[in-house]
């Protein structure tokens, strides 16, 4: 599935700022809309370490009211959460009164670190597959407009932008020891993104692919698909 993604595809800088702008104009209409009317949403992202997920989310965000939306970033479960079934925490932070939350990360971690690292049984991230599915499908029919990203790179995308970032004195806190583990182990992951996408990729809540080689291109990408999710919805 992913080898047919078109990672060549560009937004000149240019293009970018006129692009990027008008979409995020449309967002924040569409997001007073959904506050007024007390509609909820979520987008959640995944992706390939080093892909964007935070730039991206920065552009979704930077334009809208701060009481209109909330991010929030999940890591590995620790304390009460580890205590809990995994989607526990991930109920707590759903989207109220009208708000638009983002997870930076998400419940997809059963099926992808939690495969791969071994922090769950086979049985349980196979099974995880149709609770995901029913969990995401209980919200849409709530009236939660789900919004999923996949950011994808290649390998040689992703290993220039680990350099950049060990250059960067700004940037290298977001390099660690587990980003090259992970790289390291890129092929396990592509075939448990595979699965992912085959198998929760549903009517209610499809998955958006993103070619991010070029982050102009994803961030505008993403703007307008949260957008019009928005406008189809609200």
């Amino acid at each position: 599935m992913l080898e047919t993604v078109d990672l060549s595809l560009k937004v000149p800088k240019q293009k970018y700022w006129k692009e990027i702008k008008r979409w995020q104009v449309r967002l924040r209409t569409e997001s007073m809309r959904l506050f007024n009317e007390t509609r909820n949403a979520l987008a959640l992202f995944e992706g390939w370490d080093a892909a964007g997920k935070g730039g991206a989310i920065k552009r979704v965000t930077e334009t809208l009211d701060p009481r209109g939306f909330h991010v929030v970033p999940f890591a590995a479960p620790s304390g009460a959460e580890a205590r809990h079934h995994y989607l526990w925490r991930f109920w707590k932070a759903l989207p109220t009164g009208g708000q638009l939350a983002i997870f930076d990360r998400s419940h997809y971690g059963r099926v992808l670190v939690e495969r791969i690292e071994g922090f769950c049984t086979d049985t349980e991230w196979k099974r995880a597959f149709r609770e995901i599915n029913e969990f995401e499908q209980q919200l849409v029919n709530s009236g939660v407009v789900v919004v999923k990203f996949w950011l994808h790179l290649d390998q040689e995308e992703q290993l220039r932008r680990f350099k950049a970032r060990e250059l960067d004195p700004f940037r290298s806190y977001k390099l660690t020891e587990e980003d090259w583990r992970n790289r390291e182990k890129w092929d396990h992951y592509l075939e448990a993104v595979e699965d992912m996408l085959e198998k929760t990729s549903t009517a209610w809540a499809p998955w958006t692919v993103v070619e991010a080689n070029d982050k102009f291109h994803a961030r505008v990408k993403v703007v307008r698909t949260v957008t019009e999710a928005l406008e189809a919805a609200v």
